[in-house]
C-alpha cells in the first residue's frame, strides 16, 4: 500500500561553509557565473544559496562576511522601499474597512 520512500537526511551546515559560499557567490557572480552552476559546485540549492546571503552576517561566524557600505546601502534601500509600500497599503486597507464598518 504505501511506497517506500527514501527520506533524505536534513545536513547541517556550519557557519563558516555558509559564510563562505556567500563570499564565493559574490566573487563568482560578479565574474558572470549563474548562481545555478555555483550552487551546483557546492552541492546546495540555490534558493538555500540566495538565503544565506539574505542572512545578516553572525558575530561569531569566524572570518565573518562584512557587506561594504554600498551593499548595506542597497539592501536598506530596498528594505525600506518594501516596507513604505507595505505600510501604503496597510493605510489604505485600513481606510476601506474603517469607511465599510459606517
Amino acid at each position: 500500500m504505501g511506497s517506500k520512500r527514501s527520506r533524505r537526511e536534513r545536513r547541517a551546515f556550519s557557519a563558516e561553509f555558509k559564510a563562505e559560499a556567500v563570499r564565493m557567490m559574490h566573487e563568482r557572480r560578479a565574474t558572470g557565473v549563474p548562481l545555478a552552476q555555483i550552487a551546483r559546485e557546492l552541492a546546495v540549492r540555490p534558493e538555500q544559496l540566495h538565503t544565506w546571503a539574505k542572512q545578516p552576517p553572525r558575530a561569531g561566524a569566524g572570518g565573518a562576511t562584512h557587506e561594504s557600505l554600498e551593499e548595506e546601502n542597497r539592501r536598506l534601500r530596498r528594505e525600506l522601499a518594501t516596507l513604505q509600500q507595505e505600510q501604503a497599503f496597510l493605510k489604505k486597507a485600513a481606510a476601506y474597512f474603517a469607511k465599510e464598518s459606517r
